[in-house]
């Protein structure tokens, strides 16, 4: 989250115009004196000064260069770094007409150097990469306190109307949450990094995993004990209006070069990063759910590297030291054979396996064709393992789903009781005069297709099927029916439709 607005996303691969060469000093040949010479600004930036001329440099870095030869320059030397500087656009330039004594000074124009704003966040990313500590890293525990009353804070504010105090509650919000995300990222980063290791100090690991465990501990603890409250405070201020907070930090917003509706939406997307942190929505956790998982992730995985380090403490021996014995063996071989007979034997790695099979198209392979060239042969990997044709094996056990087949059981005689009284009500009630509902449709069309099915040629003067207990009777050449069903109307050209229950067929004895 930062103060200014949010702009439209850039991509990298066309970024700002120019902005890139404020970097440009960083590779340049006296790269050592930019950064003294910037080092000076930002010493001087820090004692309220801004606006400097090459003698005020040439006096600070006398101060801060303590002897080193890159920060010795005389004003004669720094004038074409300054210059160079101001064309990077890493300075800014102006003219001061006070310095001048006489009438030639005034000619020779004195110029004043100060940072340009790109050239400033240039200037700190070098300075803060070239500084920065990878043993430097925690978890803000301590923050979780301090959101809690600012959201507390914030709640009365807004429903008190109090502009001033939501700004600044917001701002020391989104200046809190900022440092608690990178010092975690900083800090797990560090972590994965000690995990991918391949060797561990043993002295420096034992010395500070308590420590270590303690403070992710204190810090999973503090974190699941103030989330719920966060997320009630959370929603303590949006009780009180989210509109409300948001048009009252926007009113005393003093960054009057931008629109009153490009402050309020920069202070909507900071809330929203706020309740996206620690209340999350339906559909996804929380940040600080996903942190608090960070953490007992890390908890594991100090405590397998603890494990890894004890037991290879009490072997006496460290993997590193092991390989440096291994390699002194090999150095000290009598000769080729016997390093090879080494190498077997430390890492169990055989000779080559040779194996062979038959093209699928031998026909289409010629005999005196090169292996390099021929086509490759597809080769099992039992075979390329263990040396063995492949077999089938045992088979498989089935298994059965007993749950499912009484389940399809049950579905299958319900379909078959709603077909019967389907068939019922339609050989009882008929075909006309009335709208047949889904099931008895569906009955219909069965029989239907069973007595076409058996249609044996023009001249036949009626047709029947059955099907579900019902016979049905087509007289063919009579008049039309027309049959309402649920699913439309029917129309059958020449057709009519007698349906009747099916007699049981009786067993003749003989």
């Amino acid at each position: 989250m930062n103060d200014s607005a949010p702009a439209p996303p850039r991509s990298p691969a066309e970024p700002a115009p120019d902005r890139l060469r404020a970097f440009a000093f960083t590779t340049a040949d006296k790269r050592l004196e930019y950064l003294w010479v910037l080092r000076a600004f930002d010493h001087a930036r820090s004692n309220y000064t801004v606006l400097l001329h090459a003698g005020e440099l040439t006096r600070i870095l006398a101060e801060i260069g303590d002897g080193d030869p890159d920060a010795t320059l005389s004003p004669t030397e720094l004038a074409p770094l300054l210059e160079q500087l101001h064309a990077w656009g890493v300075l800014e330039r102006s003219y001061d007409g006070t310095r001048a004594l006489t009438l030639a000074e005034y000619r020779n124009r004195h110029f004043v150097y100060q940072f340009s704003q790109i050239g400033y966040h240039a200037y700190r990313a070098v300075d803060d990469v070239l500084h920065v500590r990878t043993d430097d890293v925690s978890l803000a525990r301590l923050a979780l306190p301090d959101l809690l009353t600012d959201l507390t804070e914030l709640a009365e504010a807004v429903r008190t109307g109090d502009g001033e105090l939501v700004y600044r509650k917001l701002t020391r919000l989104d200046a809190t949450l900022e440092e608690l995300a990178e010092r975690a990222a900083r800090f797990y980063l560090s972590i994965g990094n000690t995990m991918r290791t391949t060797e561990a100090t043993p002295e420096s690991f034992l010395a500070h995993k308590d420590a270590l465990l303690t403070h992710m501990r204190e810090f999973t603890f503090d974190l699941t004990r103030y989330a719920p409250k966060l997320a009630s405070a959370i929603e303590e201020v949006e009780r009180h209006g989210l509109d409300r907070m948001v048009a009252l930090a926007a009113a005393s917003d003093e960054r009057v070069l931008l629109a009153a509706d490009e402050r309020a939406a920069s202070w909507r997307a900071r809330w929203h990063a706020v309740t996206h942190w620690f209340a999350g929505s339906a559909d996804a956790p929380g940040e600080a759910e996903r942190l608090r998982e960070a953490t007992m992730s890390a908890i594991t995985a100090v405590l397998g590297l603890l494990r890894r380090v004890t037991e290879a403490r009490r072997g006496g021996v460290s993997r590193e030291t092991q390989l440096r014995s291994l390699a002194a063996w090999f150095a000290a071989a009598p000769s080729d054979d016997a390093a090879h007979a080494l190498f077997d034997a430390a890492f169990d790695l055989g000779r080559p396996r040779h194996l062979g099979a038959v093209h699928p198209q031998a026909d289409l392979v010629s005999d005196t064709e090169s292996w390099w060239s021929a086509p490759p042969v597809a080769l099992s990997r039992t075979l390329a393992e263990s040396g063995k044709p492949p077999s089938p094996g045992a088979p498989a056990k089935l298994g059965r789903d007993d749950a499912g087949i009484r389940r399809l059981r049950e579905r299958q005689l319900a379909e078959q009781k709603v077909r019967a009284d389907a068939a019922a009500s339609l050989a009882g009630d008929g075909v006309y005069n009335r709208t047949l509902d889904d099931a008895e449709t569906g009955v219909l069309l069965r029989l239907l297709d069973t007595a076409m099915s058996v249609r044996t040629g023009p001249g036949t003067p009626s047709i029947s099927g059955t099907a579900d207990g019902i016979r049905v009777t087509v007289q063919l050449g009579g008049s039309s029916t027309v049959v309402d069903t649920a699913r439309g109307r029917m129309h059958l050209d020449g057709m009519e439709l007698a349906v009747t229950r099916e007699r049981p067929t009786r067993a003749v004895a003989r």
